[in-house]
Protein backbone atom coordinates (compact mmCIF):
# COMPACT_ATOMS: atom_id res chain seq x y z
CA UNK A 1 0.00 0.00 0.00
CA UNK A 2 2.68 2.39 0.64
CA UNK A 3 4.60 1.70 -2.74
CA UNK A 4 1.11 2.63 -4.32
CA UNK A 5 0.99 5.84 -2.74
CA UNK A 6 4.43 6.13 -3.43
CA UNK A 7 4.12 5.60 -6.94
CA UNK A 8 0.86 7.65 -6.78
CA UNK A 9 2.34 10.52 -5.71
CA UNK A 10 5.33 10.55 -8.08
CA UNK A 11 2.61 10.43 -10.91
CA UNK A 12 1.44 13.42 -9.69
CA UNK A 13 4.55 15.16 -9.58
CA UNK A 14 5.37 14.77 -12.91
CA UNK A 15 1.49 15.45 -14.36
CA UNK A 16 2.44 19.03 -12.25
CA UNK A 17 5.88 19.55 -13.35
CA UNK A 18 4.52 19.24 -16.87
CA UNK A 19 1.82 21.55 -16.36
CA UNK A 20 3.92 23.80 -14.58
CA UNK A 21 6.41 23.90 -17.98
CA UNK A 22 3.43 23.96 -20.46
CA UNK A 23 2.30 27.09 -18.27
CA UNK A 24 5.68 28.09 -18.80
CA UNK A 25 6.19 27.89 -22.37
CA UNK A 26 2.28 29.25 -22.76
CA UNK A 27 3.70 32.46 -21.13
CA UNK A 28 6.36 33.16 -22.86
CA UNK A 29 6.85 36.55 -23.68
CA UNK A 30 6.35 37.27 -27.21
CA UNK A 31 8.95 39.05 -29.48
CA UNK A 32 8.45 42.71 -30.24
CA UNK A 33 8.75 41.41 -34.04
CA UNK A 34 5.89 39.21 -33.48
CA UNK A 35 4.01 41.64 -31.49
CA UNK A 36 4.41 44.60 -33.93
CA UNK A 37 3.17 42.11 -36.89
CA UNK A 38 0.43 41.18 -34.56
CA UNK A 39 -0.71 44.88 -34.12
CA UNK A 40 -0.64 45.50 -37.71
CA UNK A 41 -2.28 42.44 -39.33
CA UNK A 42 -5.24 43.50 -36.59
CA UNK A 43 -5.14 46.98 -38.09
CA UNK A 44 -5.13 45.59 -41.65
CA UNK A 45 -8.14 42.91 -40.50
CA UNK A 46 -10.15 45.46 -39.13
CA UNK A 47 -9.33 48.34 -41.82
CA UNK A 48 -9.98 45.97 -44.59
CA UNK A 49 -12.41 47.23 -47.00
CA UNK A 50 -11.66 46.53 -50.43
CA UNK A 51 -9.68 44.83 -52.21
CA UNK A 52 -6.83 46.92 -53.37
CA UNK A 53 -4.67 48.77 -50.96
CA UNK A 54 -2.20 52.06 -50.56
CA UNK A 55 1.07 51.96 -48.36
CA UNK A 56 2.02 55.51 -47.64
CA UNK A 57 5.48 55.17 -46.87
CA UNK A 58 7.48 58.52 -44.70
CA UNK A 59 10.63 58.92 -43.10
CA UNK A 60 8.84 59.23 -39.57
CA UNK A 61 8.80 62.17 -36.89
CA UNK A 62 7.60 62.67 -33.41
CA UNK A 63 6.34 66.08 -33.30
CA UNK A 64 2.29 66.27 -33.13
CA UNK A 65 2.00 68.51 -36.23
CA UNK A 66 4.13 65.90 -37.98
CA UNK A 67 1.63 63.19 -37.13
CA UNK A 68 -1.60 65.46 -37.99
CA UNK A 69 0.45 66.35 -41.33
CA UNK A 70 -0.04 62.24 -41.84
CA UNK A 71 -3.32 62.29 -40.59
CA UNK A 72 -4.53 64.53 -42.85
CA UNK A 73 -2.78 63.04 -46.02
CA UNK A 74 -4.43 59.54 -44.83
CA UNK A 75 -7.82 61.48 -45.26
CA UNK A 76 -7.28 63.19 -48.16
CA UNK A 77 -5.95 59.68 -50.10
CA UNK A 78 -9.18 58.27 -48.73
CA UNK A 79 -10.80 60.85 -50.28
CA UNK A 80 -8.96 60.94 -53.60
CA UNK A 81 -8.45 57.11 -53.53
CA UNK A 82 -12.46 55.48 -52.79
CA UNK A 83 -11.60 52.12 -54.34
CA UNK A 84 -8.35 51.44 -52.56
CA UNK A 85 -7.83 50.84 -48.13
CA UNK A 86 -5.14 53.32 -46.99
CA UNK A 87 -2.39 53.13 -44.61
CA UNK A 88 0.62 54.66 -43.14
CA UNK A 89 4.30 52.92 -41.97
CA UNK A 90 7.67 54.94 -41.24
CA UNK A 91 10.96 53.50 -42.55
CA UNK A 92 12.65 55.32 -39.95
CA UNK A 93 13.65 52.80 -36.93
CA UNK A 94 14.61 55.66 -34.75
CA UNK A 95 11.20 57.63 -35.50
CA UNK A 96 9.17 54.62 -34.90
CA UNK A 97 10.86 53.76 -31.02
CA UNK A 98 10.78 57.63 -30.21
CA UNK A 99 7.37 58.16 -31.23
CA UNK A 100 6.13 54.91 -29.50
CA UNK A 101 8.42 56.01 -26.20
CA UNK A 102 6.60 59.97 -26.34
CA UNK A 103 9.27 61.72 -27.26
CA UNK A 104 7.05 65.15 -27.30
CA UNK A 105 4.46 63.82 -24.80
CA UNK A 106 5.47 65.80 -22.19
CA UNK A 107 6.64 69.52 -24.27
CA UNK A 108 4.61 72.71 -23.91
CA UNK A 109 2.08 74.21 -26.37
CA UNK A 110 2.40 73.56 -29.55
CA UNK A 111 5.00 71.04 -29.90
CA UNK A 112 3.16 68.81 -26.99
CA UNK A 113 2.80 65.25 -28.85
CA UNK A 114 0.97 61.99 -28.73
CA UNK A 115 1.90 58.76 -27.80
CA UNK A 116 2.28 57.15 -31.59
CA UNK A 117 2.40 53.60 -33.17
CA UNK A 118 3.80 53.52 -36.22
CA UNK A 119 5.41 50.31 -38.39
CA UNK A 120 7.99 49.70 -40.52
CA UNK A 121 7.05 49.14 -44.44
CA UNK A 122 7.39 44.93 -44.01
CA UNK A 123 4.88 44.55 -41.39
CA UNK A 124 2.35 46.23 -43.65
CA UNK A 125 3.41 44.30 -46.85
CA UNK A 126 3.05 41.36 -44.43
CA UNK A 127 -0.08 42.10 -43.51
CA UNK A 128 -1.10 42.80 -46.71
CA UNK A 129 0.22 39.28 -48.03
CA UNK A 130 -2.04 37.29 -45.19
CA UNK A 131 -5.21 39.06 -46.18
CA UNK A 132 -4.13 38.69 -49.72
CA UNK A 133 -5.61 41.98 -51.58
CA UNK A 134 -4.96 41.85 -55.56
CA UNK A 135 -3.37 45.44 -55.61
CA UNK A 136 -1.13 46.61 -53.65
CA UNK A 137 0.75 50.51 -54.52
CA UNK A 138 3.47 51.61 -51.65
CA UNK A 139 3.86 55.09 -52.39
CA UNK A 140 7.10 56.70 -51.82
CA UNK A 141 6.82 60.15 -49.57
CA UNK A 142 10.13 61.04 -50.07
CA UNK A 143 10.88 64.18 -51.68
CA UNK A 144 14.17 62.64 -54.21
CA UNK A 145 15.00 59.14 -55.33
CA UNK A 146 17.90 58.82 -52.56
CA UNK A 147 18.74 56.26 -49.56
CA UNK A 148 15.25 56.25 -47.99
CA UNK A 149 13.54 55.74 -51.55
CA UNK A 150 16.26 52.33 -52.45
CA UNK A 151 15.03 51.15 -49.03
CA UNK A 152 11.42 51.39 -50.08
CA UNK A 153 12.12 49.18 -52.60
CA UNK A 154 14.15 46.94 -51.42
CA UNK A 155 10.80 46.49 -48.57
CA UNK A 156 9.08 45.26 -51.99
CA UNK A 157 11.51 42.80 -53.44
CA UNK A 158 11.69 41.65 -49.76
CA UNK A 159 7.55 41.08 -49.75
CA UNK A 160 7.86 39.56 -53.43
CA UNK A 161 10.37 37.16 -52.84
CA UNK A 162 8.21 36.19 -49.35
CA UNK A 163 11.37 36.96 -46.89
CA UNK A 164 9.37 34.92 -43.99
CA UNK A 165 8.60 32.12 -45.67
CA UNK A 166 5.01 32.16 -44.83
CA UNK A 167 3.09 33.81 -47.78
CA UNK A 168 1.27 31.56 -50.87
CA UNK A 169 3.57 31.51 -54.01
CA UNK A 170 0.66 31.12 -55.69
CA UNK A 171 -0.82 34.87 -54.79
CA UNK A 172 2.30 36.03 -54.72
CA UNK A 173 3.26 35.80 -58.53
CA UNK A 174 -0.74 37.23 -59.63
CA UNK A 175 -0.47 39.88 -56.83
CA UNK A 176 0.09 43.48 -59.00
CA UNK A 177 2.48 45.33 -57.33
CA UNK A 178 3.06 49.49 -57.76
CA UNK A 179 5.58 52.10 -57.09
CA UNK A 180 4.65 55.33 -56.26
CA UNK A 181 8.00 57.40 -57.33
CA UNK A 182 9.15 60.41 -54.89
CA UNK A 183 8.33 63.93 -55.45
CA UNK A 184 11.03 64.93 -57.15
CA UNK A 185 11.45 61.90 -59.21
CA UNK A 186 12.19 63.18 -62.81
CA UNK A 187 14.71 65.57 -63.26
CA UNK A 188 12.43 67.56 -65.66
CA UNK A 189 8.40 67.58 -65.52
CA UNK A 190 8.47 67.04 -61.36
CA UNK A 191 11.16 69.14 -60.74
CA UNK A 192 9.17 71.87 -62.79
CA UNK A 193 6.02 70.83 -61.72
CA UNK A 194 7.23 71.22 -58.27
CA UNK A 195 8.71 74.46 -58.40
CA UNK A 196 5.33 75.77 -59.75
CA UNK A 197 3.69 74.65 -56.79
CA UNK A 198 5.94 76.30 -54.51
CA UNK A 199 5.44 79.36 -56.08
CA UNK A 200 1.84 79.29 -55.87
CA UNK A 201 2.69 79.27 -52.14
CA UNK A 202 5.70 81.52 -51.46
CA UNK A 203 5.37 84.35 -53.82
CA UNK A 204 4.02 87.16 -51.65
CA UNK A 205 6.93 85.96 -49.37
CA UNK A 206 9.79 86.10 -52.48
CA UNK A 207 8.51 89.65 -53.23
CA UNK A 208 9.65 90.84 -49.75
CA UNK A 209 13.10 88.88 -49.88
CA UNK A 210 15.21 85.82 -49.94
CA UNK A 211 13.27 82.27 -49.60
CA UNK A 212 15.26 79.49 -48.46
CA UNK A 213 14.14 76.20 -48.77
CA UNK A 214 16.04 73.61 -46.32
CA UNK A 215 15.90 70.08 -47.94
CA UNK A 216 17.63 67.11 -46.15
CA UNK A 217 19.74 65.52 -48.80
CA UNK A 218 22.39 62.85 -48.74
CA UNK A 219 25.62 62.71 -47.33
CA UNK A 220 27.82 61.67 -50.39
CA UNK A 221 28.53 57.99 -49.26
CA UNK A 222 24.64 57.63 -48.72
CA UNK A 223 23.45 59.39 -52.50
CA UNK A 224 22.49 56.27 -53.75
CA UNK A 225 20.83 57.34 -56.93
CA UNK A 226 23.03 60.56 -57.07
CA UNK A 227 19.25 62.05 -56.33
CA UNK A 228 21.26 65.13 -54.47
CA UNK A 229 21.26 66.56 -57.92
CA UNK A 230 17.09 67.65 -57.79
CA UNK A 231 17.83 70.48 -54.98
CA UNK A 232 20.52 71.98 -57.45
CA UNK A 233 17.45 71.73 -60.00
CA UNK A 234 14.86 72.68 -58.45
CA UNK A 235 17.24 76.11 -57.40
CA UNK A 236 17.32 76.68 -60.78
CA UNK A 237 13.62 76.28 -61.73
CA UNK A 238 12.75 78.22 -59.07
CA UNK A 239 15.08 81.14 -60.22
CA UNK A 240 13.50 81.36 -63.56
CA UNK A 241 10.53 82.05 -62.03
CA UNK A 242 12.32 84.46 -59.13
CA UNK A 243 16.07 84.90 -57.83
CA UNK A 244 14.98 85.42 -54.28
CA UNK A 245 14.51 81.48 -53.99
CA UNK A 246 17.21 79.40 -52.72
CA UNK A 247 17.48 75.60 -52.25
CA UNK A 248 20.34 74.02 -49.33
CA UNK A 249 20.04 71.16 -47.38
CA UNK A 250 21.59 69.66 -43.94
CA UNK A 251 23.60 66.71 -45.65
CA UNK A 252 24.45 67.86 -49.38
CA UNK A 253 27.81 68.27 -49.16
CA UNK A 254 28.75 72.02 -50.88
CA UNK A 255 24.75 73.25 -50.17
CA UNK A 256 24.91 73.89 -46.63
CA UNK A 257 23.35 77.07 -45.52
CA UNK A 258 26.65 78.37 -45.40
CA UNK A 259 26.79 77.49 -49.41
CA UNK A 260 23.42 79.11 -49.64
CA UNK A 261 24.74 82.31 -48.56
CA UNK A 262 27.90 82.46 -50.71
CA UNK A 263 25.11 82.23 -53.43
CA UNK A 264 23.05 84.66 -52.45
CA UNK A 265 25.85 87.14 -51.81
CA UNK A 266 27.76 86.53 -54.88
CA UNK A 267 23.97 87.72 -56.45
CA UNK A 268 24.10 90.82 -54.51
CA UNK A 269 22.09 90.10 -51.65
CA UNK A 270 24.26 90.74 -48.50
CA UNK A 271 21.53 91.71 -46.16
CA UNK A 272 17.15 91.79 -45.93
CA UNK A 273 15.03 89.55 -45.09
CA UNK A 274 15.34 85.71 -44.58
CA UNK A 275 12.20 83.40 -44.90
CA UNK A 276 12.95 79.80 -43.76
CA UNK A 277 10.84 76.76 -44.66
CA UNK A 278 11.13 73.55 -44.94
CA UNK A 279 11.31 71.31 -48.04
CA UNK A 280 10.23 68.19 -46.61
CA UNK A 281 7.19 65.85 -46.63
CA UNK A 282 6.72 67.04 -42.84
CA UNK A 283 7.84 69.88 -39.88
CA UNK A 284 9.93 67.68 -37.85
CA UNK A 285 13.18 67.82 -35.47
CA UNK A 286 14.78 69.34 -38.63
CA UNK A 287 12.59 72.18 -39.60
CA UNK A 288 11.79 72.80 -35.53
CA UNK A 289 15.96 72.48 -34.40
CA UNK A 290 17.94 72.75 -37.69
CA UNK A 291 16.53 75.33 -39.50
CA UNK A 292 14.00 77.26 -36.88
CA UNK A 293 16.14 76.33 -33.68
CA UNK A 294 18.07 79.20 -30.90
CA UNK A 295 21.35 77.09 -31.04
CA UNK A 296 24.52 79.44 -32.39
CA UNK A 297 27.88 78.18 -31.83
CA UNK A 298 30.51 80.88 -30.60
CA UNK A 299 31.41 83.77 -33.20
CA UNK A 300 33.08 84.58 -35.53
CA UNK A 301 31.82 81.46 -37.12
CA UNK A 302 34.57 78.68 -37.61
CA UNK A 303 32.96 76.31 -40.75
CA UNK A 304 34.42 72.53 -39.96
CA UNK A 305 36.51 70.97 -42.90
CA UNK A 306 33.22 70.31 -45.30
CA UNK A 307 31.93 74.10 -44.92
CA UNK A 308 29.86 73.86 -42.46
CA UNK A 309 28.96 76.16 -39.53
CA UNK A 310 27.87 73.39 -37.08
CA UNK A 311 25.73 73.75 -33.35
CA UNK A 312 24.37 76.50 -35.22
CA UNK A 313 20.61 76.71 -37.02
CA UNK A 314 19.42 78.40 -40.49
CA UNK A 315 17.96 81.26 -38.39
CA UNK A 316 20.64 81.97 -35.77
CA UNK A 317 23.04 82.03 -38.82
CA UNK A 318 21.47 84.19 -41.22
CA UNK A 319 20.27 86.62 -38.03
CA UNK A 320 24.17 86.38 -37.01
CA UNK A 321 25.39 87.42 -40.47
CA UNK A 322 23.61 90.40 -40.25
CA UNK A 323 19.95 89.36 -42.01
CA UNK A 324 16.41 89.98 -40.68
CA UNK A 325 16.08 86.51 -39.83
CA UNK A 326 13.93 85.65 -36.84
CA UNK A 327 10.64 83.57 -35.09
CA UNK A 328 8.56 85.79 -37.58
CA UNK A 329 10.13 84.39 -40.94
CA UNK A 330 10.76 81.02 -40.47
CA UNK A 331 7.59 79.46 -42.32
CA UNK A 332 6.93 76.17 -40.76
CA UNK A 333 4.81 74.34 -43.14
CA UNK A 334 5.70 70.33 -44.19
CA UNK A 335 5.21 70.14 -48.23
CA UNK A 336 2.70 67.82 -47.23
CA UNK A 337 0.25 70.43 -45.49
CA UNK A 338 0.45 72.20 -48.77
CA UNK A 339 -2.53 70.55 -50.36
CA UNK A 340 -0.80 71.30 -54.28
CA UNK A 341 2.47 70.15 -52.97
CA UNK A 342 0.14 66.91 -51.95
CA UNK A 343 -1.10 66.37 -55.18
CA UNK A 344 1.68 65.72 -56.89
CA UNK A 345 2.43 62.98 -54.90
CA UNK A 346 -1.12 61.58 -55.64
CA UNK A 347 -0.43 62.11 -58.97
CA UNK A 348 2.60 59.60 -58.55
CA UNK A 349 0.19 57.15 -56.62
CA UNK A 350 -2.31 57.41 -59.63
CA UNK A 351 0.72 56.66 -62.57
CA UNK A 352 2.32 53.94 -59.99
CA UNK A 353 4.77 51.61 -62.01
CA UNK A 354 3.61 48.17 -62.15
CA UNK A 355 6.69 46.41 -60.60
CA UNK A 356 7.57 42.53 -60.97
CA UNK A 357 10.10 41.99 -58.15
CA UNK A 358 8.55 37.77 -58.03
CA UNK A 359 9.99 37.10 -61.33
CA UNK A 360 12.60 39.22 -60.71
CA UNK A 361 14.00 37.61 -57.98
CA UNK A 362 11.83 34.34 -58.71
CA UNK A 363 12.88 33.30 -62.18
CA UNK A 364 11.04 30.82 -64.08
Amino acid sequence: MKRIKTWILAAMAIVLAVSLNSCDKSEEPITNVERYQQSVDNTVKTGKKHDKVILLVAFGSTWQRAFLAFDNTVAEYKKAFPDYDVFLSFSSAICINRAAAGEHAKDEGEAKAEVRHYYSPNFWLEAFGRVQYSEIIVQSLQVIPGEEYGRVINYMKDFANNSLGDLDDAYLKKVTLRLGLPLMADADKDVKALAKALDANYANYAKQGVVAFMGHGNPDSYDIYKANIRYTQLEEALQKINKNYYVGTVDMKDNFKTFVRDRMVKAGVSKGRVYCTPLMSISGDHAHNDMAGNDVAKTPFQPNEEGEVEDTSWKMYFKTMGYDCSNETQIMNGLLERENVRQLWMNHTKNAEKVDYYHSKNPE
